[in-house]
């Protein structure tokens, strides 16, 4: 094949227009370039509609509040690991991060006896757990006698031992959670508890 001489070659077509006396040539952009500007468009689309249209994705503020929750969360776990008491139960109950855990802890393991409302025989008279929410008790309702009693369990009542199942972390969610529902300083009323139901003859 013979090559084309350099003089024959045509030339592109050049644009009328003249920018400090530099033409442009008429050429069509490269499909590479063109590709990239398509995509960065659809990924426009895409990211405006996540976090402005339907709001789907944390803006700036709520990201850093999620983040530092997480980072009080830790402080809170780290410090109960080495003293648990009341105190440090009640700030576990103001932070979303333990709060989460623990109502995902508590709708899988206990919510069939105390309903995902919390409100038990409150909400369903033949529901095997109390109600959650108000402030009668019956093995007392202080943080730290709920957190015993999720450990220990009331075999007799029908409440399993949670502590080998969860865990001390998970328990200590779990009480965070129920004690969301309730505010620091509210009485506590203690009922005594109903009688066992007599075995069948």
């Amino acid at each position: 094949m013979t090559p084309t001489p350099p003089n024959q070659i045509p030339e592109d077509a050049l644009r009328p227009h003249t920018y400090d006396g530099i033409q442009e040539y008429d050429k069509r952009l490269p499909n590479w370039w063109l590709y990239t500007l398509y995509v960065t468009i659809v990924f426009w689309v895409g990211y405006w509609a996540y976090y402005e249209w339907f709001r789907v994705g944390l803006n700036g503020p709520q990201a850093v509040e999620k983040a530092m929750a997480r980072i009080e969360a830790d402080k809170l776990a780290a410090n109960a690991a080495n003293k648990l008491d009341d105190a440090s139960l009640w700030k576990m109950s103001q932070n979303a991060a333990f709060t989460a855990a623990g109502k995902a802890t508590f709708d899988t393991t206990c919510a069939a006896c105390h309903f995902t409302s919390m409100r038990g025989k409150s909400e369903n008279p033949a529901a095997i757990g109390p109600d959650l929410t108000d402030t009668k008790w019956i093995h007392g309702g202080k943080p730290t006698e709920i957190y015993d009693l999720i450990t220990k369990g009331v075999l007799a009542k029908g409440m399993p031992t949670w502590g080998p199942v969860l865990g001390a972390k998970k328990i200590t969610e779990v009480t965070a959670y129920i004690l969301s529902k309730h505010q620091e300083g509210e009485p506590i009323v203690l009922e005594a508890p109903a009688p066992a139901a007599a075995p069948p003859k």
